[in-house]
């Protein structure tokens, strides 16, 4: 087990998962610029990290986060912010590299604007039942830019994404379920251990499946179904001739747990 601290951004690795947590407490974790650069550059830790598998992320104290401070990162955006050398981009927003390993988010608390968008950039979220959601941009003189104009309708639909985002009203943990933002409701003291457990599933299978799962998928997402389907045949190619997928099917023979490597 390994832990570290840049400021407001907390590591630690337990075995094959990395968790990354937001550490700005005192002020409801809310994202000054250096608290963005240190997440950017957590990410990236996790993607160059060979032993970290799936990475965690949640939040010290009783927010996930309250967004974007404004009073101290808002005028420092007006002049644009760019992703720190070694840095990877945690809202998916097309401004420097992303992680190709899967990301849970694990939320409590307030999660408002910024929040809520690391989630839609994230594969799987669950939150505790005390978890409060919105998007108070419009409420601001701003907008939802770090990403929910662009996927929130897209798990949502279209009359639920606006509903939240052209009001700023906030929404629970159980209208988040209901629209698919989250994927489980859990009791505030087990949502950490339910987070974890998830995490060290997926980290058991095998590594070049679960990998080529989410490049297929987001491939999908992002460059159509007929992009994905013509980079098919050479993805099953690629993970059928993996030692990994030898070393299930005999497993299965053998009716013994696999042991994967991930090559």
């Amino acid at each position: 087990m390994t832990s570290s601290t840049q400021g407001h951004v907390s590591k630690e690795q337990r075995g094959a998962i990395m968790l990354i947590g937001l550490d700005r407490a005192s002020k409801r974790n809310a994202f000054d610029i250096h608290m963005l650069d240190e997440l950017s550059l957590a990410y990236g830790d996790f993607e160059r990290n060979d032993q970290a598998r799936v990475a965690v992320v949640f939040a010290h104290g009783e927010h996930f986060t309250g967004g974007l401070d404004l009073a101290e990162a808002g005028p420092s955006l007006k002049d644009g912010w760019t992703l720190p050398p070694g840095g990877y981009d945690p809202w998916r927003l097309g401004i420097g590299p992303r992680v190709s390993k899967p990301v849970i988010v694990a939320a409590q608390g307030y999660c408002l604007t910024l929040g809520i968008e690391l989630m839609l950039a994230a594969d799987i979220n669950v939150c505790a039942s005390n978890a409060r959601f919105a998007h108070l941009e419009v409420q601001r003189g701003i907008f939802a830019f770090a990403g929910a104009t662009l996927r929130l309708h897209q798990i949502a639909g279209w009359g639920n994404a606006m509903r939240w985002l052209l009001t700023g009203d906030e929404f629970d943990a159980h209208e988040a379920c209901r629209m698919g933002l989250v994927q489980e409701v859990l009791a505030p003291e087990d949502l950490f251990p339910a987070a974890l457990r998830l995490a060290q599933h997926i980290a058991d299978r095998a590594p070049l499946g679960v990998l080529s799962t989410l490049e297929s998928a987001r491939q999908a997402v992002l460059e159509g179904e007929a992009v994905a389907a013509r980079a098919l045949p050479a993805l099953v190619r690629r993970v059928l001739d993996s030692e990994d997928a030898t070393e299930g099917l005999q497993a299965l023979l053998d009716k013994r747990p696999p042991h994967f490597k991930g090559c």
